[in-house]
């Protein structure tokens, strides 16, 4: 295998945005709805709770995660999903799930292999490929199927060379959620073409009406191999805990100790108060009720100020918009210089593959400033590009 050339990976999203609209001067106020950084409040208790851990930052932490941490864990998704997990060989603890996507692909992914990858996509997906030497192949996600990559596209030859299959639902940018019969489709194709499926849910409790199916579910109900699928999920979206830099990833036991074993040499455990605040906000729900309904509101306010524009798509779940425009960078640049607004690109999220960029001609736009802030943004950039 060839080492990685990191001077050859993709130019990263936010570097791209700065060099775009930094050199100009904001036409307005600043609004900044690029980044998917939640502002809800999180649990009042939280604090208390880390003071109370505190000396636990004089020991060495738990490298997978401590006993109490991953009870709550498998709690949570018995709550969720109804499924049963063994605590001790069928979960592990991660800092965040960025760093649980990249090695995980290290760990079970193998070189030469395909990694296919859906197109808007996670950077860090491609990044990983790359660092074990395997192809990234780009799904396109057109509204035409749904957003989702379109599975019956996919060719015995393509499948049968891939070690992995990475799909985030919800999705980010779009906010679809994959039904339980699209699960079902790709784990059939797991199952008879011998890849893993990457489940990246770290959107899964952020849904207007019907809680998503997560992929542990669906392959639960099926009766496929516990293997076929490594599910990540984190606490910064679900309760407003990006800065706490803790999540989880679950299988098989047999891809957990692979993980496990990289992680005792390549990976850094999360400390030990953080694990002592996590076993808690994991074992409560009812801050994530009230979450979710103050998002179901900002969907609705979103609604009624896109009324009438045809081609809106109010999202099903996570807490983008996934606008359509004429020309990405061009909105983007309109709407900083001529109103200080401040978006994303679609294309920055997604790669050229057969010519073609399937998030060229869209913007995301996130959610998650204060509704009145949110409000005022939105108007502005309905009057500024669709009026």
């Amino acid at each position: 295998m060839k080492p990685t050339r990191f001077d050859a990976l993709p130019i990263a999203t936010w570097p791209r945005l700065r060099n775009l609209l930094d050199g100009q001067a904001p036409g307005g106020p600043v609004i900044n709805m690029t980044i998917g950084e939640p502002k809800h409040k999180f649990p009042d208790w939280v604090g208390p709770a880390l003071v109370e851990a505190m000396d636990g930052f004089n020991s060495y932490p738990d490298n997978n995660g401590t006993p109490e941490l991953r009870g709550a864990i498998t709690g949570f998704l018995r709550r969720r999903y109804a499924i049963n997990l063994d605590m001790d060989n069928q979960v592990m603890v991660l800092n965040g799930t960025r760093e649980g996507l990249f090695n995980a692909v290290v760990a079970l992914g193998r070189t030469g292999s395909k990694i296919l990858i859906p197109n808007p996509f996670y950077q860090v997906y491609t990044v990983a490929a790359m660092a074990i030497g395997a192809q990234s192949v780009y799904l396109p996600a057109w509204a035409e199927s749904g957003f989702l990559p379109d599975l019956d596209a996919l060719t015995p030859e393509e499948l049968n060379q891939t070690s992995v299959f990475f799909l985030c639902s919800p999705s980010n940018p779009q906010g679809v959620v994959a039904s339980e019969a699209y699960w079902n489709r790709l784990l059939t194709l797991a199952e008879t073409y011998d890849f893993k499926i990457f489940a990246d849910e770290c959107y899964s409790e952020i849904y207007r009406t019907a809680p998503p199916p997560g992929a542990l579910q669906v392959a639960a109900q099926m009766g496929a191999d516990p293997e076929r699928v490594v599910a990540f999920h984190s606490l910064s979206k679900r309760s407003n805990l990006p800065g706490l830099r803790s999540g989880f990833v679950a299988s098989g036991s047999k891809n957990i100790s692979r993980i496990k074993q990289l992680r005792a040499y390549a990976g850094c455990p999360v400390a030990g108060p953080i694990q002592h605040i996590s076993a808690k906000v994991w074992a409560d729900d009812d801050h994530v009720v009230a979450n979710r309904q103050l998002y179901c509101g900002k969907f609705e306010a979103a609604d009624r100020i896109f009324a009438g524009i045809k081609s809106y798509n109010s999202p099903e779940a996570g807490f983008f918009l996934w606008l359509p425009v004429e020309d990405d960078e061009a909105a983007a640049s309109k709407l900083w210089t001529e109103t200080g607004l401040r978006v994303l690109p679609g294309s920055y999220l997604g790669q050229i593959a057969n010519e073609q960029n399937p998030g060229s001609g869209y913007i995301r736009v996130a959610l998650v400033a204060p509704k009145e802030e949110m409000q005022r943004g939105l108007n502005i950039l309905r009057d500024c590009l669709y009026k």
